[in-house]
């Protein structure tokens, strides 16, 4: 089962830790991903950049918004994510409980949706193909 783990932290936890220690906090971040990878439980993983960088986009009433930075107010931020094969929920909670980031903010463990079987129940083209 593919479980994706959204990783957020709170920039004012991240930015008072000594370089040092974010410094060893991602490369045990890492290392750790190198090996779940290497077990098969790691999928995917990136990093993304500062929330400065961002632009939200809405559509309302036919008109298009465009604004600069993350689509809500929060004291953390999504920082990156993680795919993930686990047996069930609380395999892939164990995973999300190695990563250092648990102290600067928390990873969100939500299932991921099998698009396929989606696109197959509104009949989209893509379900044709496969």
């Amino acid at each position: 089962m593919k479980f994706m783990l959204l990783v957020y932290n709170d920039p004012a936890l991240v930015d008072a830790m000594p370089a040092s220690q974010f410094d060893s906090d991602m490369r045990d971040c890492l290392d750790h991903a190198d090996e779940l990878q290497s077990n098969g439980h790691l999928l995917e993983s990136q990093q993304l950049e500062p929330v400065r960088t961002a632009r939200s986009v809405r559509a309302r009433n036919g008109k298009l918004a465009i604004t600069d930075g993350p689509f809500a107010e929060t004291k953390e931020i999504l920082g990156g994510f993680n795919i993930i094969e686990a047996e069930n929920m609380d395999d892939a909670v164990r995973i999300a409980s190695e990563f250092p980031w648990i102290k600067t903010g928390c990873i969100e463990v939500r299932p991921v949706r099998d698009i396929s079987a989606v696109a197959a129940k509104v009949g989209a083209a893509r379900a044709a193909a496969t």
